[in-house]
């Protein structure tokens, strides 16, 4: 009985959470942190069965506050208000997924009971006093769900975690893994592979598809009978390209897409690929794909939906976008933006245009979610002789085009290839508010706009990418630094300096906000940030004033003094103390004897009846009250485990 009700990761069956979990936003969150909250949601949604709704009253629910650090309960620990804290510095989408895995029953990757076959803990290097953050639980607490120990796990701490100096606290002992361990990108494959065994998804909630065309059953996807030509699973085309997408021509006998050929055939004739019947459950969809152009600018792809529902059961077709373009000798990224809410196909439809074609249009790599697209692509190419030239510092700086949000503010981004002079070796990333052609009928300073970067990992199917991204919020009240009137977020001409685009037209940029770590190369350098020489930043300005401080619209019940106390099985106190849970700190209750007792933050000091004989009248009653604390901690088989992290976390930060 008690291995079921130590297993693992979750402390048995009961400290499960439904698939959908209530929770409360609370108004001490800061606006970046709510905003980033919500897109970790989705993440959930798209890889996992996970759901998350505002509570409505439902018995328990996560409260998520700002708290001292990042820290979370490990599973339900069915107490009604479960406080998962995301305080100063925690406003990374990793780190707010991380502390959400814990809520969901998930310790941390270095706390297996096997860990010691792939990580050495160097104890003496550890910081006085967070020895339990590395503790181990044995195989009758922890069950790793028969999934292989992982280093690129979200859940694992880095090779720096709580160091007393400069040297690591975790040595993996295979040494290639001593960078990768610490990530905070995204779920890796085997987070999402535990995750999923454990709440039994079969299936992701927002996912819809993905087709590489490796197969040849091609995902399904049919020709239509209504043109007069045919897409073709080829892996090269003597104009373009030389490889799909997907392996980039480096798998053997592996490598596929679908080409449309415009240089046979007629000006107009078409080919028609159709999906196979999706069923949607949002209303809203982003499809994206990429598309090689090696026929002629007046070739066109043009993207439909066919609709199917009661009145119309054979299917309508509704035009969505036509995509035409220069030819180029490489794939580009797209996303299109749909809002279906019958049961529908995807129709890609391949028309040759007017001119001499010497190849067509290809694709590959499409992925369908019921998710919002980003709003802007920022395609950067030949990023390999970048990195190999571009000094670290303000000199090794690339702009990218000016974009507008659909409020109407412009703004830029500003990557520091190198890094800058304090921190080389990684990428640093700024977002800067620029002059614009609204500027006149905007609200200034900004309010409230949350600018997310995101550098994408071009894995072909959507559900194993690990981007990594980060996010600044526009707050109106922010100061320019050593100034008392001045503020970061008012007009850029303004605020801001002078600075040129590349064909010469001035503009005024405002000051950048970001972080100067938003990437190791060694980590950009892994997964596939990098493909065809290029990388995607997708980026998106958007309105996130609705989560301005609001009350729930049902009060939270209130908590009676009657209920057990909570424990925190990380144990600090020392010489048999035992830890309990105090307006939502960890307090040591220091055990007794007729002569003695323990005193002090951790029960570190020893003190007796020579010391002082007025404590050893009440020293009964306090045997009493520790043994009955032990009893109770014996029974609840820790049912809360305390957490504050004080990993390293990159601050967003005013670019100097």
């Amino acid at each position: 009985l008690s291995w079921m009700q130590e297993r693992n990761s979750i402390i048995g069956d009961n400290y499960r959470w439904p698939h959908v979990i209530p929770y409360v936003l609370e108004d001490s969150l800061e606006m970046n942190a709510k905003g980033l909250i919500l897109k970790a949601f989705e993440q959930y949604r798209l890889k996992s069965c996970i759901d998350f709704k505002p509570w409505e009253g439902e018995k328990n629910y996560i409260s998520v506050f700002k708290g001292s650090g990042c820290w979370s309960s490990v599973g339900n620990i069915q107490m009604g208000s479960q406080q998962l804290s995301i305080g100063a510095n925690c406003d990374r989408i990793g780190t707010i997924q991380h502390e959400f895995l814990h809520a969901l029953g998930f310790w941390h990757e270095q706390s297996r009971s096997d860990r010691d076959d792939y990580v050495t803990i160097v104890w003496d290097r550890i910081q006085s006093g967070q020895e339990h953050n590395f503790n181990k639980y044995d195989d009758r607490r922890s069950d790793f769900l028969n999934v292989p120990y992982d280093y690129n796990s979200v859940m694992h701490y880095s090779k720096t975690a709580f160091r007393n100096g400069t040297e690591p606290t975790i040595l993996t002992n295979i040494p290639d893994f001593m960078d990768v361990i610490g990530q905070r990108m995204d779920f890796s494959e085997y987070d999402l592979q535990k995750l999923n065994r454990l709440y039994n998804c079969t299936s992701s909630l927002s996912f819809m598809d993905t087709c590489s065309f490796e197969l040849e059953n091609i995902c399904g996807m049919i020709q239509s009978s209504d043109d007069n030509s045919d897409w073709q699973r080829l892996s090269q085309v003597p104009a373009g390209p030389n490889t799909d997408h997907t392996n980039m021509g480096e798998c053997k006998d592996s490598g596929y897409f679908m080409h449309f050929n415009t240089s046979a055939g007629g000006e107009a004739s078409k080919a028609v690929l159709e999906s196979r019947i999706l069923y949607p459950k949002r209303g809203f969809q982003c499809l994206q794909f990429y598309l090689y152009n090696s026929g002629n600018e007046n070739d066109r792809l043009n993207v439909w939906v066919k609709e199917y529902t009661s009145a119309n059961p054979n299917g309508t077709l509704r035009f969505i976008e036509e995509i035409k373009g220069s030819p180029e000798t490489y794939w580009q990224l797209h996303h299109v933006s749909l809002n279906v809410t019958s049961k529908f196909r995807v129709v890609f439809e391949g028309v040759r245009g007017s001119g001499l074609s010497n190849g067509g249009l290809s694709i590959d790599d499409i992925n369908l979610s019921e998710t919002q697209c980003p709003h802007h692509v920022w395609h950067i190419r030949n990023f390999t002789h970048l990195l190999n030239t571009s000094p670290a510092g303000r000199n090794g700086t690339i702009y990218s085009p000016p974009f507008y949000s659909s409020k109407g503010y412009a703004f830029q981004v500003t990557l520091y290839v190198n890094g800058t002079t304090d921190n080389p070796s990684n990428l640093g990333i700024y977002l800067s508010l620029i002059s614009g052609a609204n500027d006149d009928h905007l609200q200034w300073p900004c309010p409230w706009q949350q600018g997310t970067m995101i550098l994408l990992d071009q894995h072909a199917d959507i559900r194993q990418r690990m981007s990594n991204q980060r996010s600044v919020t526009t707050d109106p009240e922010t100061l320019l630094s050593g100034s008392s009137s001045g503020f970061i977020w008012d007009r850029p001409d303004k605020v801001g300096s002078e600075a040129t685009f590349p064909n010469g037209t001035k503009y005024m940029r405002g000051p950048g906000v970001g972080t100067s770590a938003f990437l190791t190369h060694e980590r950009l350098r892994s997964r596939n940030f990098i493909k065809e020489d290029g990388v995607y930043i997708l980026l998106t300005l958007e309105d996130i004033s609705h989560l301005l401080p609001t009350k729930p619209s049902v009060s939270p019940p209130v908590v009676t003094t009657t209920k057990a106390p909570t424990f925190c099985p990380d144990n600090p106190c020392e010489n048999d103390g035992v830890c309990v849970m105090v307006d939502r700190a960890p307090v040591c209750r220091c055990p007794a004897g007729d002569s003695w007792w323990y005193m002090g933050e951790k029960c570190e000091r020893k003190g007796s009846t020579r010391e002082n004989i007025v404590i050893a009248v009440s020293s009964t009653i306090t045997v009493f009250v520790v043994m009955l604390i032990v009893t109770i901690t014996t029974a609840v088989c820790l049912k809360k485990k305390y957490r504050k992290e004080r990993e390293n976390k990159e601050t967003v930060t005013l670019e100097e």
